[in-house]
């Protein structure tokens, strides 16, 4: 399945745990919060103010 940064966290994680440590390297810690099941890969790069194109590249490169 593949990725899109309209996933929740939680999703992404389901479908691919590899991308946890790019989420971690990141900046985004809290993979287990409850936010992070209810909250886009979209909406964690803009609140942890990371670039979505460039987090999407990184896991596209998995």
């Amino acid at each position: 399945m593949e990725i899109t940064k309209d996933m929740t966290i939680g999703q992404i994680i389901v479908t691919n745990p590899n991308v946890a440590p790019i989420l971690m390297e990141a900046g985004m810690h809290c993979l287990g919060c409850p936010a992070s099941q209810g909250e886009t890969l979209e909406e964690a790069a803009m609140v942890h103010g990371l670039d979505i194109d460039d987090l999407m590249s990184k896991i596209a490169a998995l």
